[in-house]
């Protein structure tokens, strides 16, 4: 998958789920993972750090 997808698809969750997006992108890495599906896996969790860098650093 390119970097284009990536941050196209982080997009789309942040925009659908928004602050549980990144949580359901690791949960779907965590279920290809189990499943044997290795690259699959690291796609989720490539687009779970694309999305932790659309929101930017935590504010207090």
């Amino acid at each position: 998958m390119s970097e284009v997808q990536i941050h196209a698809i982080a997009r789309q969750m942040l925009e659908m789920h928004a602050a549980s997006a990144v949580a359901q992108a690791a949960q779907k890495a965590q279920q290809c993972e189990a499943s044997g599906e290795a690259e699959e896996a690291r796609e989720w969790r490539h687009i779970a750090d694309a999305m932790r860098m659309m929101r930017g650093p935590h504010q207090s």
